[in-house]
């Protein structure tokens, strides 16, 4: 029990919840870049040319050409490189976040609460793909439950995510 007069203060550590909507919202952005810049390209290049190559093929096969695959292998690598920046630039940045964490006030610091740099924040991207190969999400939703809030990658990375003042 509190005593009278006492006003628990939130917590300045981001909880898997606030992270949760933030990641849906850089995932929408990016989402619509990609589908902005396949648009784009689709005009440039004409989509009657994919249309035509279908057409053109004697079987199943032909659709895996060194070609095809590596148009995928580039796109792959163009999408992770471009969220790799994204995300590394802007939590480095005077923002510390993404523009998911702007909307929601939310700032990656090192622990001892100062601006990251380029290199811890690419650190902590890419300790996300380590994150994601737990099973369940469990080490994303680990940032509800630790002292700090910190999922997998923020302890990799050493880092956190706080509520700006």
């Amino acid at each position: 029990m509190q005593p009278y007069g006492f006003v628990a203060l939130p917590s300045p550590y981001a909880g898997f919840w606030l992270r949760l909507v933030a990641h849906i919202i850089d995932g929408l952005l990016i989402g619509f870049s990609i589908c902005v810049v396949v648009l784009i390209v689709a005009a440039f290049v004409g989509f009657g040319i994919f249309k035509d190559n279908l057409d053109n093929m004697d079987s199943p096969d032909a659709l895996f050409t060194a070609a095809i695959i590596g148009a995928f292998v580039t796109a792959a690598l163009v999408l992770i490189v471009g969220t790799w920046i994204y995300y590394a630039s802007m939590e480095s940045s005077i923002h510390q976040g993404t523009l998911g964490k702007i909307a929601l006030g939310l700032v990656v610091t090192d622990l001892q609460g100062r601006r990251v740099t380029f290199g811890r924040a690419s650190g902590r991207f890419f300790a996300k793909f380590i994150t994601g190969l737990i099973p369940l999400a469990l080490g994303y939703i680990m940032a509800g439950f630790t002292e700090k809030k910190q999922a997998l990658h923020d302890m990799i990375a050493s880092c956190l995510v706080l509520r700006k003042n």
